[in-house]
Order: C-alpha cells, then sequence, then structure tokens
C-alpha cells in the first residue's frame, strides 16, 4: 500500500507539472521563430543564379537564397559548435521512437508519414543553430542565435527546475536526463556571443578576418609529411597511443562524424538511466506477483509440488535482477566502446583508401555507385544512433544470457556446497571438448608427418602441398569419414551458435558486415558505411584538396593581377633585349587601348596628309582612326578578346 501510495503522489506530481509549461507544446510553438529566423537569413543570402522570379519580382535582387545549415562534407570549421548543437537536439530526437508529442490521433497506416512529418518538425525547429553557425553573416547570425537559444535555455531550465520529477526515474528525472541539452544550449550560447565579439573587433579592424581557403592546416602537414625525401623521427609511443588510440595531428573528423558520436553518448546515457530504472519497476512488480502467488498457495492448501515450484521461483526472480542491473554496467561501457572504436576504425579505413588500398573492404564494393554514396551521408548519421541504441538493448541481453548461465553453472554450486559435482561436470565438458579439438589436430599433426612430401629447400616454412604415401591416405580418408560425419553435427551447432553471438554482440558495428561473404550487399548499414567512406575520400583526400586549392590560388593570382604584372621591370644587360621589351610593352598597350593610336607623335604631325589616298603614311593613319572608331561605339577588340602574353624572347 505504502509503495501504491508513492506512486500515486508521484504520478499527480507529474500531473501538476504538466499544467505548467510542457516541452513538447514548447516544441511545436517554435516553429514560427524558427521558420522566421530562417526567412531573415535566407533574405540576407543572394543567389548565385538568377531565376525567373527575379525577372518578375526586380526589387528582390536576387535574395531569398536556401540556407545552408551545416557543410556535412568537406568544412572542418566550427566542428565542436555543430558537436554541440547536435547535443542540443538530443533530447527530441529521442521523442522520435516515441508518440506523445504529437497533440492527434491518426490511423495505424499512417504511422510512417507521422514519423516522418515529426522528424521534419523537429528538424525545422533545432535549423536555426546550425544556420546561425554556418551563415556568412556573423552579426546577424550570432544576434539571432543569441535570442534563440536563450529562449530555449530558459524555458528548458525553467520546466527542468521547477518539475524534476518523472514517471520513470522519479523525483529528479528532468535534471538527470537533460543536463546534456542544457550544457549544449549553454555552450551555443557563449559561441554565438563569441562569434558577435570577433564581427564587432573585424568591423572595427582591430582583428583580421580569416582567409577562405579549401585547404586545411592538418591537411597541409599531411600533405608536407607525404613530399618529405627523409621521414621525420617519431618520437616514443605512449602507454595509452600503443594500446589505446594514437594520436595524429594531421587527421580531424568532420562535424557530421563528432555530432553523430555525441548524440550515439547521449542517446546511450538516457536508455541506460531508463534501462535501470524500467527494470527496476518490472522486477518489483514480479516480486509482487510472486507474493500474490505465495499468499495463494498457502490460503488454498495446494498441493506440495505446486508449493516446492515457489523457492525455484522466487531464487530465478533474485538472480535475474542482480543479473541484469550488473550487465547493465557492462552493456553501456560496451556500446561506448563501440562509439569510440567507430571513430578510430573511420579514421583508418579513410587513411587506406588514401593509400589506394581497397583489400579490406569486400571485392563488390570496391567501386560503390555515386549515388549511392552520396545517399549513404545523409543515411550514416541516423543509422549510426539507431544501431548504437538497439545495438545496446541486444547487447544487454546477450551479456544477461551469459551472466544466467555463469550464475547457474559456477556461483550457485558453489554456494550451495556442490563444488565436486561442478567439477565433476564442468570436467566432462571440457574433456568433450578437448577431445574433439585434439582429434582435429591429430588429423594435421597425421598430415604433416605422413602424407606430405619433404620441403623442397630447407628455408621453406612448409611442406609443398604434394602427396606422399597415397595408399595409406586413402585408407585414412575412409576410416576418418565415418567419425567426421558424426564430429560435423556438433561442428554445425557450434557454428550456429558463435554466428548467433558474434552477429548479436556486433550488430551495433556499423563498419562491419554480420552477414557472410558474398552476401554484403544484404547488410544494409555497412553499405552505408563503405558508401559514405569513398564519398569522403573522394572529397577529402588532402592530395586532392591541396591539388585543387593550387589551381584556385593561380586562377585568382591571374584574375587579380595587373596587366603590367607579367612584364619584369629589372633591366636587362642587352640593350637589343631592353628595346624589343620596350616595343612589346608599346603594341600591347595600344593593342589594348586602341584609340591611343591618334594621339601618337607621327600620326599627329601627318594629320594634314590624310586626304592622300596614295601616302602608306595616310594609310596608317586611316586604319588606326577606324580602329579608334570603333571602339569608341563599344567595338573594341580588347573588350571581346582576351590578353595575349608574349614574352620578350618571343617577340625577338
Amino acid at each position: 500500500m505504502m509503495i501504491r501510495n508513492q506512486e500515486e503522489q508521484l504520478l499527480s506530481t507529474v500531473q501538476d507539472c504538466e499544467n505548467g509549461i510542457s516541452m513538447d507544446l514548447f516544441l511545436h510553438l517554435s516553429l514560427l521563430p524558427a521558420v522566421m529566423i530562417t526567412g531573415v537569413l535566407s533574405f540576407l543570402h543572394k543567389r548565385s543564379k538568377r531565376l525567373a522570379i527575379d525577372h518578375r519580382l526586380p526589387f528582390l535582387c536576387g535574395r531569398f537564397a536556401i540556407v545552408v545549415p551545416l557543410d556535412t562534407i568537406g568544412s572542418l570549421s566550427n566542428r565542436w559548435s555543430y558537436g554541440f548543437a547536435f547535443g542540443a537536439v538530443s533530447s527530441s530526437v529521442l521523442l522520435l521512437f516515441s508518440e506523445r508529442y504529437i497533440p492527434f490521433t491518426y490511423p495505424p497506416w499512417a504511422r510512417a508519414i507521422v514519423y516522418l512529418v515529426g522528424a521534419l518538425e523537429v528538424g525545422l525547429v533545432y535549423f536555426p543553430f546550425f544556420a546561425c553557425l554556418s551563415t556568412p553573416f556573423r552579426v546577424a547570425g550570432a544576434v539571432l542565435g543569441i535570442l534563440y537559444s536563450l529562449s530555449w535555455i530558459i524555458v528548458t531550465v525553467w520546466n527542468t527546475f521547477t518539475c524534476p520529477s518523472g514517471e520513470i526515474l522519479g523525483k529528479y528525472q528532468k535534471v538527470i536526463t537533460q543536463w546534456p541539452s542544457i550544457l549544449s544550449l549553454f555552450f551555443l550560447l557563449g559561441r554565438f556571443v563569441s562569434i558577435l565579439v570577433k564581427a564587432i573587433r573585424i568591423h572595427l579592424q582591430l582583428e583580421q578576418e580569416d582567409p577562405v581557403e579549401l585547404i586545411e592546416q592538418h591537411q597541409m602537414l599531411h600533405v608536407k609529411r607525404l613530399l618529405r625525401k627523409i621521414p621525420a623521427p617519431s618520437k616514443p609511443l605512449s602507454w595509452f597511443e600503443s594500446r589505446v588510440y594514437e594520436w595524429d595531428p594531421y587527421f580531424k573528423f568532420p562535424n557530421r562524424i563528432i555530432g553523430t558520436a555525441i548524440i550515439s553518448l547521449i542517446g546511450l546515457y538516457i536508455m541506460t538511466l531508463t534501462d535501470y530504472s524500467l527494470s527496476d519497476v518490472a522486477f518489483d512488480g514480479v516480486d509482487r506477483w510472486k507474493n500474490i502467488l505465495k499468499q495463494l498457495v498457502t490460503s488454498c492448501n495446494q498441493t506440495e509440488a505446486l508449493g516446492a515450484m515457489i523457492p525455484p521461483l522466487e531464487e530465478f526472480i533474485v538472480v535475474a535482477r542482480k543479473s541484469w542491473l550488473a550487465t547493465t554496467i557492462f552493456a553501456s561501457l560496451n556500446s561506448v566502446a563501440y562509439t569510440f572504436h567507430v571513430l578510430a576504425c573511420y579514421r583508418k579505413h579513410l587513411k587506406r583508401l588514401w593509400k589506394g588500398q581497397k583489400g579490406f573492404l569486400p571485392e563488390k564494393f570496391h567501386n560503390p555507385s555515386s549515388a549511392v554514396s552520396v545517399a549513404s551521408i545523409a543515411r550514416y548519421s541516423g543509422w549510426q544512433i539507431a544501431f548504437t541504441l538497439w545495438g545496446y538493448l541486444i547487447v544487454h541481453f546477450v551479456h544477461f544470457l551469459f551472466a544466467l548461465l555463469f550464475v547457474y553453472l559456477l556461483v550457485l554450486p558453489i554456494q550451495y556446497g556442490q563444488v565436486l559435482n561442478m567439477l565433476t561436470n564442468l570436467g566432462i565438458i571440457i574433456l568433450t571438448i578437448g577431445l574433439v579439438v585434439a582429434l582435429v589436430i591429430f588429423q594435421i599433426v597425421l598430415v604433416q608427418i605422413f602424407f606430405l612430401q619433404d620441403k623442397i629447400s630447407p628455408t621453406d616454412k612448409h611442406k609443398p602441398l604434394a602427396l606422399n604415401n597415397r595408399k595409406a591416405f586413402h585408407c585414412f580418408n575412409y576410416f576418418f569419414f565415418f567419425y567426421n560425419v558424426v564430429m560435423g553435427v556438433g561442428n554445425c551447432i557450434l557454428r550456429l551458435l558463435c554466428s548467433i553471438v558474434v552477429g548479436t554482440w556486433l550488430v551495433s558495428r556499423i563498419d562491419r558486415t554480420i552477414m557472410q561473404r558474398g552476401y554484403e550487399n544484404m547488410d544494409a548499414g555497412y553499405s552505408t558505411w563503405v558508401g559514405m567512406i569513398f564519398a569522403d575520400h573522394y572529397h577529402n583526400n588532402p592530395v586532392m584538396v591541396s591539388f585543387c586549392q593550387l589551381l584556385v590560388s593561380n586562377t585568382l593570382e591571374r584574375h587579380t593581377a595587373s596587366a603590367y604584372s607579367t612584364f619584369s621591370n629589372t633591366p636587362t644587360a642587352s640593350p637589343l633585349n631592353s628595346r624589343a621589351r620596350m616595343r612589346w610593352m608599346l603594341f600591347y598597350t595600344l593593342l589594348r587601348n586602341p584609340h591611343l593610336i591618334l594621339l601618337r607623335k607621327h600620326h599627329l604631325s601627318s594629320s594634314s596628309s590624310l586626304r592622300t589616298p596614295s601616302s602608306p603614311q595616310s594609310d596608317g593613319v586611316l586604319q588606326a582612326w577606324v580602329m579608334a572608331s570603333q571602339t569608341q561605339s563599344g567595338k573594341a577588340v580588347s573588350q571581346s578578346s582576351p590578353e595575349i602574353i608574349v614574352t620578350p624572347a618571343e617577340h625577338c
């Protein structure tokens, strides 16, 4: 009765708190300011290409362009800012797995459509956080980001600390589950303030704006390391670097990978707490039902057989409760380790692709489709988060089964003084497995000694694949045939069990396929992983990016340079070269400015002879007059022809 009264008080408190600020309602109401902020940022942007609407509405001046929330392929700036933006989204992402935030009822057949609409709503509500970070209009983005993040901080903190209780985790549920999102929101607020201060300093010319370049510093260092003739001396690795993770200063994870890892870790944190609380409540309910059943057996004077079932049931409930709660820790640590291991595999696989190594991939995935690779970029983050959360539950259940086997095979026999019986059974199992393994090894050793020819060279590691004693080998095959049939039955079952255990254990590892060789295409998660790393390889290869940076830099220098920047003002020793250089500069100037021909000295002095058509000098003046007139009418050659650069040596 006391437990029931506490639950009723908790439920009434939760219902009273929901009469205040509802986060689900605030999520729906945030659509309006999110759309307004997106509209303002879209108005500030100008489209690179003019559309038909620009001719009908010329006052728009090409505004209302597409606002990009974040570059998921090539950008490496603001990585941790985007990561904390994903952290702020994490609480609402987990809402998508439930249906309680939807304010209306819908038919069962429309569930997929409702999930799509809910995902679009969550994406639009949190769109301003990402758009204000990525917009080139730093002042406007920072101001709007500060206002929007402040509103979310105020409402979230107020709802968390004025109504901390919940239905699952009890009195401080919201404080326990919402602190990662609140911390992410405060980080975003500080980041927007930093962006605003920096933009003001740049406007006041107290600080210079960072140049926009294709290549990042770590990519440039990676290319320099490749171009070194003598490799730089490497310092000795520490214990952590040699056994756990080696830090690479020439590699950076993109914002997509960091955001995915942060949401996965926050989701695992919330999932672990929910699992712990729900399992505790479930086992309490089982205990109540057990007590009710025990009272019924006692009051109704049931048979001894039914009464004898109560102690094993009580023992199983106690063992199951302790095993489930203990394996909760191991399953959560296993999932966290998988999350970081996926990051290490991402770096390792990309580095192999940069070297041109594809042997670690199945042959079918060596040249994936371009459409599949680009689509994998969009699918990866969502699938990795879902695989991580579902993988936690599946791995937890596998750990739970192993814990039950461990307790019933080892712990309970020792507790009840049945050590001898336990050791006898364990010895029989180990002896049986050992005999099977020994017979397999015996066949290999027998073949190695009697049925293979000697080494061709003493330095060879293995004997050649050439038979010796063929008649004895045929007899060996015949007599072991019948035994191998019996042994094959046990190995078949063992193979199936190992496949099930390994497949369920690695279900959250999207970087590794759980299908057999030849059936990797059926593993949609692994196909997404391969397509994603190929897309990142083709867009972020440091050598390719460095080459593109060189092309862009040379193009910009060519366009920004002056026409006379191609000439060298350093005087040469030969007067002939100096004279040729001067003539070339004169020719280039007159070619680009033909109206200056009429202002030359010998043309002015011979202006009186323009009427004499037989004079060759007058023909040149007439041609100059025609060229000048064409220039004044807008048909000059200089307006339509590119610059022609000829070196003085070529002119000579």
